[in-house]
């Protein structure tokens, strides 16, 4: 114990020592451009972000990019659809018993023999698609829902058991199903987070009762590694007293690391009584984990954002958290905070450090439904719900945190 203690202190100090050292460059608002707009529907070039019928509402709505293509899993609609810049439907993969046939994409069936189709649909039975990735090679990896028959229990967390990924090849053919112990596994427990990694290797972050469990497979969907991350194991920082709550946990697109973001309060009392009366933000850390062996190579701390307020005719500096927006090549790490009409935005990048501070708009009739995705090269990618449409937008953040350089290996300090 004495051990751990003393790590965390070196770690501890390490984070400070590079969050002081820092230098603080502000940045402008980062250009916005709309790449193409959605009607609400079940057609290809459409989202079922709304069910029509009214039996359910807003469902799962992802969205993933790599090198200029969208990929986007309907919950609603029961599909997944890739799509390029101008926001032609390149492929479908859909459920035919809740989806029309396709007006502009031709299915397996009716491809002519002997010419080069580039665009075509797939139907599968998908159920309630939700998470997405996509690795080098265009294999696409979305979360599905299993019939509630096949739901189960996890004796031990008593999680409930109800997930899979499905994996299709780049062309949307079917490859097969991973569950907990790779190709033709277990259901997962809930899924917050699906990420390709190096190698094309496939992360799945879960959530449980009594923690955290990250899965972590090979290009084949052979296991590799389980990361068990239980609440009562998430590091304090030495000498103070504090309450842990646990962000969010990423991983990195280039390296065998896990990002894990936990948010620190303390408790506050009333002067006058020394009685208990709440608490306030203490300190955010991010702990980086390597995957093979669950130890932390370092921590780095995360600044608040801050804003005057005025109660009572006094202003007060309130102090809040960042949430983790995700990781990019060579460690770079977006944070975002909603602001009037966007989102602030920090950059962290840790082997410079350097801090980098931004503004997304967003308009505030655009806040509907919102879902982001971050490419490994720094490009952040949104679908913005409005009253009438649905728009595909992205911000060039990738301009703003200059070379990338090589990719991480698996086992290299950052």
């Amino acid at each position: 114990m004495r051990k751990k203690t003393v790590l965390f202190c070196m770690f501890l100090l390490l984070g400070i020592f590079m969050l002081l050292g820092c230098s603080r460059k502000q940045i402008p608002s980062v250009s916005r451009e709309e790449i193409f707009t959605f009607q609400v529907g079940r057609l290809e070039d459409q989202i079922a972000l709304y069910n029509l019928e009214g039996d359910r509402g807003i469902r799962r709505t992802n969205l993933i990019m790599q090198d200029g293509l969208f990929y986007i899993s309907d919950g609603n609609g029961e599909k997944v659809v890739r799509y390029n810049s101008y926001g032609d439907p390149l492929f479908m993969i859909y459920n035919e018993e809740t989806n029309p046939l396709p007006m502009t994409l031709p299915t397996l069936e009716k491809m002519p023999q002997g010419e080069v189709i580039t665009r075509w649909a797939f139907t599968y039975p998908l159920q309630n698609p939700g998470k997405i990735t996509v690795d080098s090679r265009k294999h696409i990896y979305v979360e599905d829902m299993l019939p509630e028959q096949r739901h189960g229990t996890d004796s031990e967390s008593k999680a409930l058991l109800n997930n899979v990924i499905l994996h299709f090849d780049g062309n949307g053919v079917f490859m097969g199903y991973l569950g907990r112990e790779g190709i033709g596994g277990s259901p997962f427990p809930k899924i917050e987070g699906l990420y390709t990694s190096i190698e094309d290797e496939l992360a799945v972050v879960c959530r449980l009762p009594i923690g955290w469990n990250i899965y972590w497979f090979d290009a084949d969907g052979m296991s590799l590694y389980l990361v068990k991350i239980r609440d009562e194991n998430i590091p304090l920082p030495p000498n103070r007293q504090v309450i842990v709550s646990l962000d969010t946990i990423v991983a990195a697109p280039d390296a065998r690391k896990l990002y894990i973001k936990a948010d620190y309060y303390r408790d506050t009392y009333d002067a006058s009584t020394n009685t208990r009366s709440g608490n306030e933000p203490d300190s955010s850390i991010i702990w980086v984990m390597l995957v093979e062996d669950g130890s932390y190579q370092k921590t780095i701390e995360v600044p608040f954002f801050e804003s005057t307020v005025t109660e009572n005719k006094h202003k007060l500096n309130v102090k809040m958290f960042y949430s983790l927006l995700g990781v990019i090549r060579n460690g770079r790490i977006f944070l975002q905070f909603p602001v009037e009409n966007g989102y602030s935005l920090l950059i962290l990048n840790p082997e410079e450090r350097e801090q980098r501070q931004g503004f997304i708009q967003v308009q505030n009739d655009e806040l509907q439904f919102n879902a982001f995705a971050l490419s490994g090269e720094g490009i952040l990618s949104a679908l913005l719900v409005g009253d009438w449409d649905i728009k595909l937008v992205w911000w060039r953040t990738d301009k703003f945190i200059g070379p990338l350089g090589s990719p991480q290996s698996s086992s290299s300090s950052s």
